[in-house]
């Protein structure tokens, strides 16, 4: 497991210097959108990796892992706007904000090194394609939560399924970086 540890922390590294970028490029405009808006960007990355899987032309030369680091990111943002609720106006420093996405990448990390432990790394025998469907069938459970204003009766709420899609995201970008 202790690859998978480094193998994660390579990849959110990638994800972080973009995010990083990003913040530097746009600030934190993204503070004002509602968690329903975040949710469907997220769709429409793994909308596009799904038909990226599926088709055999590409009319954009850009590949899976730029739309997994899109969900990776986006699914930080929508922790953050979890906990911070969502502002008016861009409200946080990119100190601020960077602070908060290394704590949540933290709390998702730890999540994912309890769960790989149980499961013991079945990720690693299981293809890109369906994680690619795992985080479309999150993403739907999302939409029916935020359908449900955030009330669940007997399942795991919001923060869980982010988490969750961030982890998947992750497992098949290692899977694409070992075949690169």
């Amino acid at each position: 497991m202790q690859d998978t540890s480094i193998q994660y922390d390579e990849v959110i590294t990638t994800c972080r210097n973009l995010f990083v970028k990003k913040m530097k490029d746009y600030g934190s405009a993204w503070r004002i959108l509602r968690l329903p808006s975040l949710t469907d960007q997220i769709f429409i990355k793994a909308q596009r990796i799904r038909s990226l899987q599926e088709n055999e032309v590409r009319k954009v030369d850009e590949g899976e892992s730029s739309e997994f680091i899109g969900i990776i990111n986006y699914s930080i943002m929508a922790l953050i706007q979890l906990e911070k609720g969502v502002a008016q106006q861009p409200d946080l420093s990119s100190e601020e904000i960077i602070e908060l996405y290394d704590t949540h990448i933290g709390i998702t990390k730890t999540l994912m090194m309890n769960k790989n432990h149980d499961y013991g790394e079945a990720w690693r025998d299981m293809r890109v394609s369906s994680l690619t469907d795992l985080i479309i069938q999150k993403l739907l459970r999302v939409k029916q939560i935020e359908d449900n204003k955030g009330k669940t009766l007997v399942s795991e709420g919001i923060d869980a399924n982010y988490q969750d899609m961030i982890n998947y995201a992750v497992f098949a970008m290692i899977h694409l970086n070992e075949v690169n």
